[in-house]
């Protein structure tokens, strides 16, 4: 077969999706093509092991046994895509072609690459993988249910910061589709504050795969409720129409502008909220660099309008995977979002909030999360208690490269009592 489409037949394999694409290409050169007539034994109880077989035409029978008189057996029936391996438990095992048969067989020496390091990386030093990388590495627990946790220096306000729900539900998406199919849309919905103090169950929902496009839904669950869900949309490749109306404002490089340390204010961070130097396996130093374009200093008594400028970008450097950058794009994207709408409305003696109650976003373009992205942002309204935000970011080059739109409740809340001590 030709290397290419080993590797479009391999993208489509359930089991290989949770892997970084760089190893799903490495697969797809060690792979060997296997032929099998209907009847024909592919291996039988007591044969060693040669691989791991990936079904690319025909069905098969598996029959398994746990004792020797064949007592409590099971009979299964695998097709296209479906895989295979000996059995390292104590049963027994015979795989029979029920038709013809061709199997892609991947030898025993090269099953490490079926274990990277993680969804993202098949090989990555702890010490140089950027923040970003490692809050958005879900682990996957089967093909269709991640596991996510916040880290200790992540952004979090006390509960799980928005945008680290969305990144992580749509790196769980992503891991469920061909690699080739990328992230062009999402539309999300907070349900309930998430616990930053427990692991987050992602379950994705195969809803819809067809040769250019791809859908799915993913909750997120915690305490075995559903706190967040999405629905994401991707779409392959292809040629088209090209055009732009939007035009980048003409502001300041980032190199010239100074550094925002934490954007205490966009994610509500507490004064105690750790500054992490050293990466571990469950903390990372905070992970945006963040340039605001006004360089005024605002509290939050000051009335100002409802719109901000900022360049921002990941910290560190991030593998070549648009699926991850388009992740960390949407992490980015709720730093300082619904926020915005309050800011008409500040004034002492004034204790504005925000909730966010769901948020949607369209990718345009190609980009790199950890190169500089200007996101502007502006807010056309607010009523009823609801605050409306969109923005756009766009690459130097002027390109616009997403859209993002968000509807929160914004309220005055009540002063804090003092009770007097006399």
């Amino acid at each position: 077969m030709h290397s290419e489409a080993v590797i479009e037949f391999l993208g489509d394999v359930p089991v290989l999706q949770r892997l970084p694409s760089s190893s799903v290409r490495d697969i797809a050169q060690h792979v060997v093509v296997k032929h099998y007539n209907p009847g024909e034994c592919v291996f039988q109880e007591g044969e060693p092991d040669g691989g791991i077989y990936f079904i690319l035409e025909g069905e098969v029978e598996v029959s398994r046994s746990f004792y020797a008189d064949n007592h409590d057996s099971e009979v299964f029936r695998w097709g296209k895509f479906d895989h295979f391996t000996q059995s390292e438990s104590d049963r027994q095992e015979n795989i029979i072609a029920l038709t013809k048969l061709t199997c892609l067989m991947l030898p025993n020496k090269y099953s490490p690459l079926m274990h990277p390091y993680s969804v993202w990386s098949a090989d990555v030093n702890l010490m140089t993988r950027a923040s970003a990388e490692h809050i958005l590495s879900v682990d996957p627990l089967d093909v269709n249910t991640f596991r996510g946790i916040t880290l200790i220096g992540a952004p979090k306000s006390g509960k799980v910061y928005g945008g680290q729900f969305m990144g992580q539900a749509l790196a769980a998406a992503s891991k469920t589709v061909h690699f080739h199919k990328i992230l062009h849309s999402f539309h999300a919905h907070f349900l309930l504050p998430g616990d930053v103090n427990i692991p987050i169950i992602y379950q994705v929902d195969r809803l819809s795969d067809v040769p250019n496009i791809a859908t799915r839904r993913v909750n997120a669950l915690q305490k075995e409720r559903v706190v967040f869900f999405l629905i994401a949309s991707f779409h392959r490749e292809e040629e088209g129409f090209d055009h732009q109306e939007s035009t980048m404002p003409s502001v300041p490089d980032p190199e010239t502008l100074l550094p925002e340390h934490g954007l205490e204010e966009g994610v509500k961070l507490p004064r105690h909220h750790p500054r992490i130097g050293v990466p571990t396996s469950t903390s990372v130093p905070w992970p945006t660099e963040i340039r605001p374009v006004d360089p005024k200093k605002y509290t939050r008594y000051t009335t100002r309008p409802p719109s901000i400028s900022y360049w921002l970008r990941a910290k560190g450097r991030l593998p070549d995977d648009q699926a991850l950058h388009r992740c960390v794009g949407a992490y980015f994207s709720d730093l300082l979002f619904i926020q915005i709408s309050l800011n008409p409305h500040r004034k002492v003696g004034v204790f504005p909030s925000s909730i966010s109650l769901d948020h949607s976003m369209w990718f345009h373009r190609d980009f790199r999360a950890d190169e500089w992205l200007l996101y502007v942002i502006d807010s056309p309204t607010a009523y009823n208690a609801r605050g409306f935000s969109r923005g756009q970011m766009f690459n130097r080059k002027g390109e616009l490269v997403l859209s993002a739109m968000q509807v929160g409740v914004v309220r005055k809340l009540k002063p804090p009592t003092t009770t007097s001590k006399l």
